[in-house]
């Protein structure tokens, strides 16, 4: 466990930061943008817990957060160097709980005649926000393994992780009786 006695450094003042193998990169590095969204997305997902989410959605959400931390240290540390560095990673058995949860959760919920709208309850809607920015981590981490390797269960943690937070956004307008927004396009 880390031990921060200091929040700033100064050593990044030049624009570049430290990968956690101590290699030095621009801040704007394809590698620290994947986790930097990660960490962006892990910051909606605070907002929708802080936003009063049925217990049934924050509690898994508290536990996803976690996880997103394992994500992003899988991303700060390049592969070539978590023999030297190991680090904690996502792994299988980070996917598997996102699953249950997603076919838990879509029992209750009727099945979609239409495409859901970004909206709803406040709660839904700021789970739509924290989806939205999930897909946009799958993409660059996706980009970023065209370049370099990364964890074999990274881009597989977020495609199900947006997955589960389109239905979390649908279960929470359930749970607080509001439709879901849907989309009219005849409009």
């Amino acid at each position: 466990m880390p031990r921060i006695t200091k929040v700033y450094t100064r050593t990044g003042d030049d624009g570049t930061t430290s990968l956690g193998g101590g290699e030095r990169v621009a801040k704007d590095s394809l590698r620290v943008e994947a986790y930097g969204t990660v960490d962006e997305l892990n910051s909606q997902i605070g907002a929708a817990i802080a936003s009063g989410l049925d217990s049934a959605l924050s509690e898994p959400l508290g536990s996803i957060q976690n996880d997103l931390f394992h994500l992003g240290s899988d991303l700060c540390v390049p592969e070539e160097d978590k023999s030297a560095r190991p680090v904690p990673r996502i792994e299988a058995r980070h996917v598997d709980p996102l699953e249950r949860l997603i076919d838990r959760l879509s029992e209750d919920l009727p099945p979609l005649e239409n495409f859901v709208l970004p909206g709803g309850s406040p709660g839904a809607a700021q789970l739509h926000v924290a989806r939205a920015v999930c897909r946009r981590a799958e993409r660059l981490v996706v980009t970023l393994a065209r370049n370099e390797p990364v964890g074999p269960q990274v881009i597989v943690y977020l495609n199900r992780l947006s997955d589960l937070l389109f239905v979390m956004a649908r279960s929470e307008n359930r749970r607080k009786g509001v439709p879901d927004v849907l989309w009219d396009s005849r409009r």
